[in-house]
């Protein structure tokens, strides 16, 4: 298959870059041969963590900057579970700009009837509902629990893990979850033990940005080069009698 000069950047909005090297491992498996370069950036302006609405606020337009200023990326992805900053910086460019709790929320929406999600923090909690509101899915939710770690922590294994999936358990269980979205975008290297687990589909929400940005960016290339376009069928020919 050929290659590709496309771009997808994934911008972590936390400071913390092993939070970012996470993310760009649990992307592995959609960095395709011939599809677009996925990059990973850490926004260094960003807090250690996005715990609070005063975290979000303050990385929205450092994020519209970086956007602004990388005219070489054909997508942007925004992975924080908030999608903080994702209609300015769609402003702020042409080429499409994905947020990680949206995709997650159409990704969760097709795998399952109900979905649950897991917090980082109770907190957090009211901030994604509010948002759920907006985009008039509070039918499909089951229900969201905190995990009440830092992002840092979520990232770790052993402990972490453990809550991860008794809080995973109680999503299915208790509130009828058929799918569970990991609602904070360090919990990536988790999702497939959890899946596996749980027994029912986990969606990492950068991993499900990215297979809709590397589509669409597909998508657009194979337009330019009539590789999608229909071919009309020949004509028959008519019956001589």
């Amino acid at each position: 298959m050929a290659g590709t000069d496309k771009t997808v950047l994934v911008i972590n909005p936390n400071s913390n870059a092993d939070v970012t090297e996470g993310i760009s491992q649990a992307l592995d498996p959609l960095r395709l041969p011939g599809g677009p370069e996925i990059q990973c950036e850490t926004l260094a302006e960003g807090p250690f963590g996005i715990e609070s609405q005063a975290d979000v606020e303050s990385v929205t337009m450092p994020l519209r900057r970086l956007v602004a200023e990388r005219t070489d990326a054909d997508a942007f992805i925004i992975a924080c579970y908030s999608d903080p900053g994702l209609h300015v910086c769609r402003e702020a460019t042409a080429k499409p700009v994905f947020g990680i709790q949206e995709c997650a929320v159409l990704t969760a929406a097709a795998r399952g009837d109900r979905f649950g999600v897991i917090a980082i923090k109770t907190v957090s909690i009211r901030r994604h509902l509010r948002y759920l509101r907006q985009m008039g899915a509070m039918d499909r939710l089951a229900g969201e629990r905190a995990v009440d770690l830092s992002v840092a922590e979520t990232g770790q294994g052993g402990k972490t893990y453990d809550r991860l999936a008794a809080i995973g358990g109680e999503l299915r269980d208790l509130d009828g979850a058929d799918t569970i979205i990991l609602g904070c975008a360090g919990m990536a290297r988790h999702r497939m033990a959890l899946e596996t687990e749980l027994g029912v589909p986990v969606i990492d929400p950068t991993q499900a940005a990215a297979a809709m940005a590397v589509g669409t960016v597909l998508l657009a290339q194979g337009a330019k080069t009539g590789r999608d376009a229909i071919t009309e069928p020949p004509a028959l020919q008519k019956n001589v009698g």
